[in-house]
């Protein structure tokens, strides 16, 4: 009798290990996330995590002032956000180990 455990669920990318291709398309693809409405928005949500390899959700790149790398989604429960976003669907916000990070050294 084989024995099969859970695959682990990847929580986290590296925008740096995109090949450069990738990173165009991400950056397009959350530029009209940033600016689509509700039907669309979950769309592009879907086709950013494909490309990243994640589970679909709320895929931001960490807006951290230290330029981390990390793509996330941004509904982790230790994400931090930086700033809302007034009048468009993506604010700034840290992955949750610049948010840990930065709190415990400010």
């Amino acid at each position: 009798m084989a024995v099969m455990t859970a695959a682990l669920v990847r929580r986290e990318a590296n925008y740096k290990a995109l090949t450069e291709a990738q990173q165009d398309k991400f950056d397009r693809l959350m530029r009209h996330a940033d600016k689509a409405g509700p039907v669309d928005y979950p769309q592009l949500m879907g086709r950013i995590a494909d490309l990243v390899g994640l589970p679909e959700g709320d895929i931001r790149k960490c807006a951290c002032s230290c330029t981390c790398p990390v793509i996330f989604d941004a509904d982790h429960e230790d994400a931090h956000v930086i700033e809302h976003g007034e009048g468009y669907n993506l604010g700034r916000v840290q992955c949750p180990t610049c948010a840990d990070w930065h709190r415990e050294t400010a």
